[in-house]
């Protein structure tokens, strides 16, 4: 069951070779009325890819522009900006239905050897005993709402367990940060295109709700207002997606109507691999309205 979920997302991330730089690929709806932005990184992500050899992208920012429509493909079509000894660059748009949707810059290097330092990883508890986001929402799966229940409580290929799950429906006031580990429910092919196109993926799951911390709200509360605006991300180190990774976030900050949420990413071991920030619209619905 659970290989085969790793399959479908293995599937739903592959493109389709249009021409030369042009690329399709599949969407869908993980509970709501868009496409998850997860899902445009990672296929923006080896679409660039697919473009470059012998390099590994090493950073990526990217724009939300219109929410995609989940029953509807998308065209990616990537520009060769530049191509240098040691780093190559590539611009990508996503178009639907005639649009662009979202737009991304990748840079690619080919490996180094240089300094090396990194920030410690916060002292968490393991990954054992943990249970998963699926779990603890099939607890209170009576309670969800009916149209997000089912995505909910499903099993997903990528498995993410917090360190300390935080109540959906009574969310309380704490401080901005929360730590997630995650990984793959099975083992991928070794391509690091691939492991860092999962991690982009995965890295939108969690994030920009960091910011509603604070503030005792959940994307459950009916005032709430959220949506990703852009996405960045930095890639430090290897990794592989099918072995625990510890995402650690925090929000800076929230004002004028929009959040900011960093992560950092970890190996078991306690290595930097990657580092992302976003920042998105959180606005308060008038209830009057």
């Amino acid at each position: 069951m659970k290989d085969n979920l790793l399959h479908d997302l293995l599937d739903h991330l592959t493109l389709e070779p249009l021409r030369e730089d042009r690329f399709r690929g599949e969407s869908r709806s993980l509970g709501g009325k868009s496409v998850f932005g997860g899902q445009v990184l990672g296929q923006a992500l080896l679409a660039a890819d697919a473009t470059v050899e012998g390099r590994l992208a090493h950073s990526l920012h990217a724009y939300f522009l219109l929410a995609g429509d989940p029953t509807a493909p998308i065209v990616y079509e990537v520009e060769r900006i530049r191509d240098g000894r040691s780093f190559a660059t590539r611009r990508v748009v996503a178009v639907q239905h005639g649009r662009p949707i979202f737009n991304m810059a990748v840079s690619f290097q080919v490996a180094e050897e240089g300094l090396d330092h990194h920030a410690p990883m916060p002292d968490v508890p393991g990954p054992e005993g943990l249970l998963s986001g699926s779990e603890l929402h099939r607890q209170i799966a009576d309670h969800l709402p009916e149209s997000h229940r089912e995505a909910l409580t499903a099993e997903r290929p990528i498995e993410m367990r917090p360190v300390q799950p935080r109540d959906l429906l009574n969310p309380e006031r704490r401080p901005p940060q929360r730590q997630v580990w995650l990984r793959t429910v099975g083992t991928l092919p070794d391509e690091p295109a691939l492991h860092q196109a999962m991690l982009a993926y995965a890295s939108d799951f969690t994030l920009l709700a960091t910011a509603l911390f604070p503030h005792g709200l959940s994307f459950f509360n009916p005032e709430v207002q959220a949506v990703s605006l852009d996405h960045a991300m930095w890639f430090h180190r290897p990794f592989r997606m099918d072995e625990w990774l510890l995402y650690a976030m925090d929000s800076p900050s929230a004002s004028a109507g929009r959040g900011l949420g960093r992560g950092s990413i970890f190996t078991r071991d306690g290595r930097l691999v990657a580092s992302v920030a976003q920042e998105g619209v959180i606005r308060l619905r008038r209830k009057d309205r």
